[in-house]
């Protein structure tokens, strides 16, 4: 299946297993500008540069993730139960408004990520709210943020001469 267009991974142009036998100095230059399809017999051969495949190859894997993450969240916000195993059993810990702020900022990063190749910012997004969920489900944290009995008021420190 050849794909065409701007977004497409594949371009128009079909080059035979002959020409590339032939011409392979002219055919990896074709490469460098865009991915090629080389045909042999009934099969297709894409042929492409190896950071651009690289790059398919993250955006496939993040948007996987993506999928999980909305996909948990919509079933969260819906009442149902996620299993205690569950790779993403994180997210239990925030309540439906919560969660649609996660989902706002999911897909913010995940179309950053889609437009530029850069997913570090889906990968912080994720990280940030897991570490959230940490924090909230920790009944250590829970009780230093509302133990008010150890507070101690701060006094301005005073001013001394060492000689």
């Amino acid at each position: 299946m050849v794909i065409s267009g701007k977004d497409g991974i594949y371009s128009d142009e079909l080059i035979s297993a002959t020409e590339l036998n032939r011409q392979p100095g002219r055919v990896l230059d074709i490469a460098l500008k865009h991915p090629v399809t080389i045909t042999r017999n009934e099969h297709a051969f894409a042929l492409l540069r190896r950071d651009e495949m690289a790059g398919y190859i993250k955006a496939a894997a993040m948007t996987k993730t993506v999928v999980k993450i909305l996909n948990i969240a919509y079933q969260l916000s819906q009442g149902k139960e996620i299993a205690s195993d569950h790779e993403y059993r994180w997210m239990k810990a925030f309540e439906a408004e919560e969660l649609n702020e996660l989902v706002a900022e999911i897909i913010n990063a995940c179309s950053v990520g889609s437009d530029t190749g850069n997913w570090n910012s889906l990968d912080i997004v994720i990280h940030e709210w897991h570490e959230s969920a940490i924090a909230i489900s920790s009944p250590e944290l829970e009780k230093a943020f509302s133990d008010d009995d150890d507070e101690v008021s701060l006094t301005p420190p005073t001013t001394s001469v060492i000689g």
